[in-house]
């Protein structure tokens, strides 16, 4: 945050017009193309979240709204990385910390559930094009190579270079697995 490079990849403005429209003229896409440019700029680890999935009502007119935006940036920044030789050294995770009912409410929403949920990652170590796991025809349970989320974390543990296997040590000594 302190590099001159770093403070220098906010200025997306300094993309061509043409680069920011690829990713998406909203805060989604220009967040996505900020990445890019961190990334670039030497940062490790970054995180973002864009608001706006809660839907316990309107479900499918808020998603009509958003899944257009994230196919949009995320497609550009997956290519973006690629063309620049950049996929294999940088892990993408999108995931939210629930899943969502598999019934619609009164309010033609869904609300948060735990038995199932997705997450995407590409780039880094994984190996891309692939779907582990699925939930029953309800979506209401795991059918089958269900994934925890602390399987989903060792992986990019991994990616990072973190032992899992190793106890670290908080300040004050206590040992965190």
């Amino acid at each position: 945050m302190t590099s001159p490079q770093a403070r220098d990849a906010f200025n997306v403005a300094k993309e061509p017009r043409e680069v920011r429209e690829k990713y998406g003229l909203n805060r989604f896409g220009q967040c996505c193309l900020l990445a890019r440019r961190l990334i670039e700029a030497g940062v490790r680890v970054m995180t973002f979240d864009w608001g706006g999935w809660d839907t316990h009502s309107n479900n499918f007119v808020t998603l009509k709204q958003q899944l257009p935006k994230l196919d949009i940036a995320m497609s550009a920044l997956l290519q973006d990385l690629a063309d620049r030789g950049m996929d294999k050294d940088v892990s993408i995770v999108m995931w939210g910390e629930f899943g969502r009912t598999p019934r619609v409410n009164k309010d033609a929403g869904r609300d948060h559930y735990p038995n199932v949920f997705s997450a995407a990652l590409a780039g880094g170590r994984i190996k891309g094009g692939r779907v582990l796991g699925s939930s029953d025809a309800n979506g209401a349970f795991p059918k089958d190579n269900a994934k925890p989320p602390h399987d989903v974390l060792a992986t990019i543990y991994q990616h990072l270079g973190i032992d899992t296997k190793k106890a670290y040590r908080t300040p004050s000594g206590r040992p965190v697995p």
